[in-house]
């Protein structure tokens, strides 16, 4: 994460905000930061490897 990205993410709130607003969505933006590079790596999954693997959870 970058300073930018998180005084935009600031800027983005409403004047009056939790700490717990706050935290909620620096940790989104780096979990997508995460997602971002794996893809970049290949570290992905196809849609059909995917749904074989949320089956489970799925039903």
């Amino acid at each position: 994460m970058t300073k930018d990205k998180l005084f935009q993410t600031l800027n983005d709130l409403p004047e009056i905000f939790s700490v717990d607003d706050l935290l909620d969505r620096i940790v989104l933006l780096h979990k997508i930061d995460i997602g971002i590079e794996q893809a970049k790596n290949g570290q992905i999954f196809s849609e059909k490897k995917a749904k074989e693997k949320l089956k489970k959870w799925l039903k």
